[in-house]
């Protein structure tokens, strides 16, 4: 595993992912809806980086732009100064809401993009319990979703993105959908497992739409502007890890943000 120790990257660093000019409309009906407007982002190796923005911006849609799901009217995505095309494999997702097959069960649903991609039985079998344990759901391979609660349900995405060992590990609000205490500590578990030297995951970009907990998580916060979306400004977060709301600047840097936002 290569890469920078997570947290040391920083915006003077040359990104090895990069969105340039970067345009993206809808058709609404017969008329074309611009979604996204001339945005350009650079992403370097080792960061996390969130994007926050008004409800309805295009975050969801950045995000699968950047992971070759969607491809853009125009402009660029290049992944190590190489033009993307198609899905990139070196990116996992985490979902909303949790995405997870009702008739698999845990070690299925882990093990899909294993399968997908073709690897032996032995490996996957190897890899599916190596990372049902790093998300603490060991016991629980034969559990369906119906039986799992929020948190279980999405430590069971987050062990099928890292599964694949992505170098770049896509989130898209991972935590909307969960209790209070159960997103504190998915929160830390996720800082944790990216701060593991046996993750492959060396960045993380997060789309979310609470500010704190941009702060909370992220060495930059990318602000973006309504439809069609553009980026507003980039804000680097300096605080110390493990991070206190308590410090003066935590509230300087949220009152920034949501003014932007706002």
């Amino acid at each position: 595993m290569s890469g920078s120790p997570p947290g040391t990257a920083t915006m003077d660093k040359p990104p090895f992912l990069r969105l340039e000019h970067v345009d993206r409309s809808f058709l609404d009906g017969a008329r074309p809806n611009q979604a996204i407007r001339d945005l350009s982002l650079g992403i370097s190796e080792g960061e996390f980086v969130s994007l926050v923005g008004p409800s309805g911006c295009g975050k969801s849609t950045l995000l699968r732009i950047l992971q070759g799901l969607i491809v853009p009217t125009s402009g660029e995505v290049l992944y190590r100064d190489t033009l993307q095309q198609g899905v990139n494999p070196d990116m996992g997702m985490v979902f909303q809401g949790f995405a997870l097959y009702p008739w698999l069960n845990v070690y299925q649903n882990v093990s899909l993009g294993l399968v997908a991609r073709g690897d032996p039985p032995g490996v996957i079998d190897r890899k599916v319990a190596f990372y049902i344990d790093k998300v603490g759901l060991e016991g629980y391979e034969e559990a369906y979703p119906r039986e799992l609660s929020g948190g279980m349900k999405q430590r069971v995405g987050l062990a099928r993105a890292l599964c694949i060992e992505p170098a770049i590990l896509l989130m898209d609000e991972p935590f909307s959908n969960l209790d209070a205490l159960t997103t504190l500590t998915l929160r830390d578990e996720v800082l944790m497992l990216w701060k593991d030297p046996e993750m492959s995951v060396r960045t993380i970009v997060m789309v979310t739409h609470i500010i704190e907990e941009a702060i909370l998580m992220s060495d930059r916060v990318v602000v973006l502007a309504r439809r069609p979306t553009h980026v507003v400004e980039e804000i680097p977060v300096n605080l110390p890890r493990p991070r206190d709301r308590r410090d003066p600047e935590f509230d300087r840097l949220s009152d920034r943000i949501f003014s932007l936002i706002s």
